[in-house]
């Protein structure tokens, strides 16, 4: 039988710290987004409807999360109100009805590498966002200040190169011989608006840095993510039933016509908005908006391998120096954001030991304090 000591020791020897918690939760997330891009890119090749696909993908992100916020949160919910109701409903309408929306008909009009690459502009947007709501703070005299200014221009360039400059080919991987046959078979985005694939692509971006932001400031005074994100699904379920029944009139779009379509839609439904954002609600709350935004590189990468390899997506110039600039820019923002927290850490880390000190030596302050006072 072991001894108590030993069992402890062992159990120290295993523990995972907070932190590191929170860096392989969104390394999880990252991995199961990248492949959200490719599966759905092989869903709109299927033919699936924009505006019913992302029904069925929440229906099956609500039926998941409801037990879980019932049971886990049934004793610590805040009483719901009516402003609760009005701040779920506006962040369905952002953070999934336009979110989605937009994301669907960009991926349809560019490709997954490049939806993926434009996502990298997030944490710059997240960083002005929450500047001006006062989230963050910005020091233009202090190098971090200068660094998260200057990876939000760096940015902004990239994705204004990305946009405006397609540029030739830079990698071409041999198609499969009978790419007909594959479920997941792409074809590029020619024949389609790639102007328009840009500004939907860059509004995702928009909706989801905004998203981010007010998941924040809405789980400081109800702080149920479980909840949170059931209420967030239900009313975005609601939107999208009205714009869906409002435009897609055919009845065979409502219909899921083979086994590839319901794969795709239990994907995004169960890893991506059921058990993904659930994570990414979690991770904003321990680690803050622009850590959980910091890890979207990670995602980009692992689009292009998965891209290349299933989909023999073709890569252009003016794609890669935009996501090269992207990404450099992120750095640059996650770089003077760490900067920021080490100077707040440290700033703190003095103050606790100057009152520690005070409260060490409770007789200092007689010392300099007249023995009478002076009216007597």
């Amino acid at each position: 039988m072991a001894a108590p000591g030993s069992s402890a020791s062992i159990k120290r020897m295993f523990a995972v710290s907070e932190g590191a918690k929170l860096h392989i939760a969104m390394a999880i997330f990252q991995f199961g987004y990248a492949g959200n891009h490719v599966i759905m890119r092989a869903a709109l090749n299927m033919g699936v409807s924009k505006l019913v696909f992302p029904i069925y993908r929440n229906i099956i992100a609500l039926v998941l999360l409801v037990p879980f916020a019932y049971f886990i949160e049934r004793k610590d919910r805040p009483t719901l109100t009516l402003s609760h109701l009005m701040q779920f409903f506006l962040l369905g309408f952002l953070g999934i009805t336009l979110n989605q929306g937009f994301n669907l008909f960009g991926l349809d009009n560019t490709s997954p590498s490049f939806a993926s690459a434009t996502e990298n502009a997030v944490p710059a947007v997240t960083f002005i966002l929450a500047a001006l709501i006062r989230l963050e703070q910005v020091h233009l005299n202090r190098r971090d200040g200068r660094a998260k200014v200057l990876g939000t221009l760096t940015s902004f360039i990239g994705a204004s190169v990305i946009t405006l400059y397609e540029g030739p080919t830079v990698y071409s991987p041999n198609p499969p011989s009978d790419q007909s046959d594959l479920m997941f078979a792409l074809g590029d985005a020619k024949e389609k608006n790639w102007t328009l694939g840009c500004i939907c692509c860059f509004g995702h971006c928009l909706c989801w840095a905004s998203w981010i932001v007010l998941q924040a400031a809405v789980l400081k005074n109800y702080p149920a993510r479980f909840s949170v994100y059931s209420f967030t699904c239900f009313f975005s379920i609601l939107q999208f039933l009205a714009i869906a029944g409002y435009f897609e009139r055919d009845s065979q779009a409502w219909h899921v016509h083979s086994v590839g379509e319901l794969f795709t839609i239990f994907y995004a439904g169960l890893v991506v908005s059921g058990i993904g954002f659930a994570i990414q609600i979690w991770v904003i709350q321990g680690g803050g908006p622009v850590f959980v935004s910091g890890y979207l590189p990670l995602q980009t990468m692992l689009v292009a391998v998965m891209a290349s390899i299933a989909l023999s997506e073709e890569f252009y110039l003016g794609g890669m120096i935009g996501a090269m600039l992207i990404i450099a820019g992120l750095y640059l923002v996650v770089w003077g954001k760490s900067e920021e927290t080490k100077l707040a850490t440290a700033k703190d880390a003095i103050m606790l030991s100057s009152d520690n000190s005070q409260a060490g030596f409770p007789g200092k302050s007689s010392l300099v304090q007249p023995l009478l006072n002076s009216g007597e």
